[in-house]
């Protein structure tokens, strides 16, 4: 299956780590959505927003790798999923349930997702775009 990663899991050691069968495909824009950090974890999430985009990572992942992203990303509580068509293929990705107001992340986790935007060679525009509603 596919799967959309634009935060943490850009990272791709991390998400070798977490994801055994995983293989990064490309980096891919998702069209009218933009970036945001929220909840109490002050973790990555996206939300419609016309005319914006927010990069990522498309990747291959197993039906194991699916289940282990899903206690990952704490699905369905924290997030859920969301599913778009990128060239008529189906793609997952996580959102956000409960839409809070923006908390800037942890150094720690901020530090993953900049590595995550060096691994996959995405313009961190939009990533210092995000960070700048604090």
């Amino acid at each position: 299956m596919l799967y959309f990663a634009y935060g943490s899991n850009l990272h791709h050691f991390q998400m070798k780590r977490r994801c055994k069968d995983c293989i990064f495909l490309k980096k891919i824009n998702l069209k009218n959505f933009r970036l945001n950090f929220r909840s109490k974890y002050r973790a990555a999430d996206i939300e419609p927003k016309k005319n914006s985009i927010v990069p990522g990572a498309l990747f291959e992942i197993s039906k194991s790798d699916e289940k282990k992203l899903d206690i990952y990303e704490d699905f369905p509580k924290l997030y859920k999923k969301h599913y778009f068509y990128y060239y008529g293929k189906k793609v997952m990705t996580y959102i956000m349930v409960k839409k809070s107001p923006f908390k800037f992340p942890t150094e720690k986790y901020l530090n993953i997702v900049k590595r995550g935007y060096k691994d996959c060679g995405l313009d961190n525009k939009y990533l210092l775009k995000a960070l700048s509603k604090g």
